[in-house]
């Protein structure tokens, strides 16, 4: 029995302080959420609440690291979002910056019979804009415009067994994001650079193997509270506040035969719950308690997927994850510097053991095109924003069983 972590695990544990000061995103999948967490579970539509496969899985619910073996698994995805806006006529590119490095880490070790630890390190998700052209300030000198949001969480987890086959876990989550925006001084925001902030929330969960076939996930994350953004305390509501929102999911996975899962989770971001997220935009009053927002939606994201194993040493993955829509078409005016309207994702990923201790895993994932067309989104001109948004992921990870 394991008691404790040795030396041998030090470079692991180094590799995750590395990457903690790197793991920083800028995406939009579900919302401004990742559709999913571990290259194994993005090989399947994100689904993870019921169905632990890699180091990361105890980002999607904690209770299933009770249900690894031990090990440790780094990965690196590359993300290329393809995203304009239109007003009227005139169609804006918004992809200055294009190419963006997401990396992942996670890692469970078994304290004792019924406890275990895991760690994992990920973009929780994220924003990037880069209009090559001037969109909101009018007047000269022009100022090209675009916004940068990244999340980094940090997620240690205690998970307990409750028998050998139910366990419920838990996640203080340590946040770290930064945002900066540029060329909005129409709204009376200066180009302030990047601003920091930091804040804490917790998730916790509940795995049960209901039947040798049959396993159900449930998980909850707190609102993450974080501290203000200070330099953009005239542009966020609430002086600068950008909380990260609760969410919830349930989660099944089901193996008719021994070489293959479905997994079905079903989960709800409460994008709303933030004011500076939810508040529409014809809030006047820029950065007041009640100010204005990006005026989103709760969203609901569905995932899907099924993992068959050929051989012992080699997976196949398939998957589909599908979100409602957050923005209404009366809000397109703002969110052209967050134009996060793709709804349909879908993924294929692969596993194959080359030793006894070691395998490589991948996974690619395609959002398909999506528009939004304003309708009543600009206060003014006689014409709306058009958002529109597609998305190429592809991912690789290194499992090693310690």
């Amino acid at each position: 029995m394991k008691t404790g972590i040795r030396c041998k695990h030090t470079t692991p544990i180094a590799i995750l302080g590395l990457t903690a000061l790197a793991a920083t995103a800028a995406h939009a999948t579900d919302g401004y959420f990742d559709y999913g967490y571990g290259i194994q579970a993005k090989g399947i539509g994100g689904a993870g609440v019921a169905f632990p496969q890699d180091g990361l899985a105890p980002a999607a619910n904690p209770a299933g690291a009770a249900f690894l073996a031990n090990r440790f698994d780094v990965g690196l995805s590359y993300f290329r979002p393809d995203r304009s806006a239109t007003f009227g006529t005139t169609k804006f590119d918004g992809n200055g910056i294009q190419n963006f490095y997401i990396p992942e880490i996670g890692f469970k070790h078994s304290l004792s019979t019924n406890w275990d630890f895991a760690l994992a390190v990920y973009g929780n998700g994220g924003m990037n804009t880069s209009y090559q052209a001037p969109i909101y300030n009018h007047t000269p000198p022009y100022v090209y415009s675009g916004i940068d949001l990244e999340q980094l969480f940090v997620a240690p987890t205690l998970s307990y067994k409750l028998t050998e086959k139910h366990a419920v876990g838990i996640s203080p989550i340590l946040a770290y994001q930064r945002f900066k925006a540029h060329g909005l001084d129409d709204f009376g925001v200066a180009n302030n650079g990047y601003d920091n902030s930091y804040g804490g929330g917790v998730r916790i969960g509940y795995t049960g193997k209901l039947t040798d076939w049959f396993t159900v996930g449930v998980t909850y994350q707190s609102r993450v509270f974080t501290t203000a953004f200070d330099k953009y305390s005239g542009l966020f509501a609430e002086h600068g506040s950008f909380d990260i929102p609760s969410n919830f999911a349930v989660g099944i996975a089901v193996k008719p035969i021994k070489p293959i899962t479905f997994a079905l989770d079903v989960e709800r971001i409460l994008f709303s719950e933030v004011k500076s997220v939810g508040n529409p935009l014809s809030i006047t009053q820029p950065g007041a308690d009640n100010g204005p927002g990006f005026g989103w939606r709760d969203v609901t994201a569905i995932k899907t997927g099924i993992a068959y194993d050929v051989t012992e040493n080699l997976t196949l993955r398939a998957g589909y994850n599908f979100s409602t829509q957050p923005i209404p078409n009366d809000q397109t005016f703002f969110n052209v510097l967050a134009p996060a309207v793709v709804q349909h994702h879908v993924t294929a990923g692969i596993s194959w053991h080359f030793n006894k201790n070691w395998e490589v895993s991948a996974f690619y994932a395609h959002a398909f095109e999506q528009s939004v067309n304003g309708s009543g989104s600009i206060y003014g001109p006689p014409t709306n924003a058009n958002l529109k948004m597609s998305q190429d992921t592809f991912g690789l990870a290194l499992g090693w069983a310690l």
